[in-house]
């Protein structure tokens, strides 16, 4: 093969390259005269694969915003590199802007448009003709089950429809690369819970998405590939079941044949505590056996009907990294350094 046959075969740097890739990004706000300002990112580097569903994660001020506010464009970086497949945002800021779509946390379009033309004028922002704005936005508000609310006043729509009307928007530049930042925030379970499925489909079908969201659940649920952030450092980043293998405890809900007594045995290493009548919710180190926590409660006159695993393992690894306990010299490992 010649090295021009070579070249031509090779992938190219934007099929190769991560969907993000930030480098030592620091973002320092200007303080009031006499004060050196207030640093909100400290050094954050990360990468997301293409295709990934992934978790950015952290307790309120820690980071996030500032970081999705630099990464879409709308807050300037002081220190570091932000690419997007490949594409250098500070050189090529309008070509990286074309590669991601912004789902933000508030409700920023007109009350008083009607959802097609929402989706419409916002393609043609982005140099996308009418005819084809049309046909977008058609696919785009049917697979957000909005399709017979296409011509009411956006106003009259639920707070969940709203919200899956973002994200419909977002969709219709075709972006390589989506930010959800709390999509579901407030809205209730079971419209959360379709919206979870819209983004499923959303990635399955080769966009990829980064979620900044407050529930945990969500974020164990959808995601593959997680980061946290706290104080404007990354404490903790890598793929979801890995960190989670990393607790030390787990946690069981047990059902109980009858109801608990007033007073719940000592069993060394665990902690037990009754939700209710006849419900008792344990954890427990990892390595202990589960048998002599049933001999235990079987000596007490306690008998367990059944058991489920509690599905809080992300909130313990989350409270652990980012809590009043956390090391505040907790700093990254440089991606060059990750095995």
């Amino acid at each position: 093969m010649t090295p021009a046959s070579q070249a031509s075969s090779a992938p190219s740097a934007a099929q190769t390259a991560p969907a993000l890739s930030v480098r030592d990004l620091r973002k320092t706000y200007a303080g009031s005269a006499g004060n050196k300002g207030v640093p909100a990112l400290k050094g954050v580097s990360l990468d997301v694969a293409p295709g990934d569903f992934f978790a950015l994660l952290g307790p309120n001020g820690a980071g996030k915003s500032t970081l999705i506010g630099i990464v879409s464009s709308l807050v300037n970086l002081s220190e570091g590199s932000v690419s997007i497949f490949g594409v250098d945002l500070a050189r090529q800021r309008e070509a990286a802007m074309r590669l991601i779509g912004l789902v933000p946390q508030e409700l920023n379009f007109n009350m008083f448009e009607k959802p097609v033309d929402i989706l419409v004028n916002y393609a043609g922002f982005y140099g996308v003709p009418r005819e084809e704005a049309l046909r977008r936005a058609e696919v785009e508000l049917k697979r957000a089950q909005l399709w017979e609310k296409a011509t009411v006043m956006s106003r009259t729509l639920s707070g969940g429809m709203k919200r899956r009307l973002m994200i419909a928007r977002a969709m219709m530049t075709q972006p390589r690369l989506l930010i959800l930042d709390e999509p579901t925030a407030g809205v209730d379970i079971e419209i959360r819970r379709g919206m979870w499925k819209t983004l499923k489909e959303i990635n399955a079908a080769g966009t990829t998405i980064i979620l900044t969201t407050h529930y945990l659940e969500e974020a164990e649920s959808l995601c593959r590939n997680l980061a946290i952030i706290d104080r404007g450092r990354i404490v903790e980043q890598g793929p979801m079941k890995a960190l989670l293998a990393k607790l030390d405890v787990e946690g069981f809900l047990l059902d109980i044949d009858g109801t608990l007594p007033a007073s719940l045995p000592a069993i060394d290493g665990t902690t037990l505590i009754a939700t209710d009548d006849h419900t008792l919710d344990i954890e427990m180190p990892r390595a202990m056996d589960l048998n002599r926590v049933f001999a235990a409660l079987g000596d007490a006159g306690i008998r367990v009907r059944s058991m489920r695993t509690k599905s809080n393992r992300l909130e313990e690894l989350f409270v652990r990294l980012t809590g009043e306990n956390a090391q505040d010299s907790t700093s990254q490992t440089p991606p060059e350094q990750v095995a």
